[in-house]
């Protein structure tokens, strides 16, 4: 496995491509180049030997068919497919930036020079390429050193994150580790070890726990009030090296702004409601209920005497 930084400081883990697996998609790649070759050299011979061309077209033409598709399969595959070609397909590799990202066609075209006229050049023995594969930890050669680029293999199952736990009766020594020393590195192979645990042999199962517990012994304290075997307590130091990551994370985690949580809106008053940034206030007092008025009176009965006059005291009158 190997590391590759984005341009968002993301850590990708991959894994790469060695030079057995890369020189056997390329003797696909090859192959499949040649036939086309004899195919399209047969068909150009045949055309120029009917028309009586000069025979120096016929290099030409020759020469520029071989050009064609020796450097041009290579650019227009893996431009189009994004870093594959046939042969890489079928051994499920890909050629990728060094910050994971996808290929374009100027990162295949220096690639596929870088191949011909360095790498595995007939006037160098094909030793270039070889060479600096072999001592490259990311099997590069020239190539991909000019081009930025790195191969890949993507046919791998992931190793799934192992369980980590405390057993109960160690809580209390796990949250009194001293664990500024544990580095990443040792972190991350301990916990390659859980994942890989039943994977292994017995014996490399005991070998190799053993050892990352000396390891991790050497770089904390105190050590456990009681015996425990080696994936045991691996799984215990990580899992309260993840539960203090956890907290730290969730202590320094930025403010959130917004209408909600900006002091200078209103906020509701409450039992949780936080104080309010303007001092105490005055109590308010109590609201004085509404007493609505009462309705207005209604016209009084007319009394009519027997000639049709109002008698006194009536509405129509007016009188009082």
């Amino acid at each position: 496995m190997s590391q590759l930084v984005t341009g968002e400081a993301v850590v990708l883990q991959v894994r790469i491509a060695r030079m057995p697996t890369r020189a056997l998609a390329c003797a696909i790649d090859v192959a499949l180049q040649g036939v086309v070759l004899v195919v399209l050299v047969s068909l150009l011979a045949g055309f120029l030997l009917g028309s009586e061309s000069s025979e120096a077209l016929a290099v030409a033409l020759i020469f520029i068919v071989v050009l064609l598709v020796a450097v041009g399969y290579r650019v227009l595959m893996e431009t189009l497919t994004r870093g594959r070609t046939i042969g890489k397909m079928v051994l499920g590799l890909k050629v990728v930036r060094d910050d994971g990202s996808s290929i374009r066609f100027r990162h295949a075209l220096v690639r596929t020079l870088m191949w011909f006229f360095v790498d595995f050049a007939p006037w160098f023995a094909a030793c270039p390429g070889i060479v600096s594969s072999l001592m490259n930890k990311q099997g590069k050669r020239i190539g991909d050193m000019v081009a930025g680029t790195v191969v890949i293999r993507e046919r791998h199952q992931p190793m799934a994150s192992p369980p980590l736990f405390v057993p109960g009766h160690l809580v209390q020594w796990a949250q009194s580790l001293e664990l500024s020393r544990l580095s990443d590195d040792l972190a991350n192979s301990a916990r390659d070890y859980l994942a890989r645990y039943t994977d292994l042999l017995p014996g490399a199962q005991i070998a190799l726990g053993d050892a990352l517990a000396a390891r991790m012994a050497a770089v904390t304290a105190p050590a456990p009030p009681v015996p425990i075997i080696a994936p045991a307590y691996l799984s215990a130091v990580l899992a309260e090296r993840r539960r203090r990551e956890l907290i730290r994370l969730s202590t320094h985690r930025p403010a959130q702004t917004g209408p909600f949580t900006n002091p200078s809106y209103a906020v509701p008053a409450g039992p949780f409601a936080p104080p309010s940034p303007y001092g105490a206030q005055p109590p308010m007092p109590a609201p004085t209920p509404f007493i609505p008025p009462p309705p207005p009176p209604g016209p009084r009965p007319v009394t009519v005497n027997a000639q049709g006059w109002a008698t006194p005291g009536s509405n129509e009158a007016g009188w009082s």
